[in-house]
């Protein structure tokens, strides 16, 4: 298991990034959450298989049809023992 932190910089709020990004971590059974920032970011934290995060990282790049991401950043990748999270949440 690994846990993956990102963040997605452009026009991702207000937009419905954090629904769409909910909706592919759940669809990969990945566990965190997607949360706004004051500085207009949003910060993706996921828990689950390496190769179900890198997917969910993909998706980030284009998580809704009305975002205009200008880029996703990875802020980390490590290895964990166990999960921190359950479920996929929005805040």
């Amino acid at each position: 298991m690994f846990c993956l932190k990102a963040l997605a910089k452009g026009k991702v709020q207000g937009v419905g990034y954090r629904y769409h990004t909910q909706l592919k971590a759940l669809k990969l059974d990945l566990v965190g959450y997607a949360k706004n920032l004051d500085s207009g970011d949003v910060e993706v934290v996921a828990e689950g298989e390496e190769a179900k995060l890198l997917e969910l990282l993909s998706h980030l790049h284009q998580a809704s049809p009305y975002a205009a991401v200008q880029e996703v950043k990875t802020l980390k990748m490590l290895p964990i023992e166990r999960l921190s999270y359950s479920g996929f949440n929005t805040y």
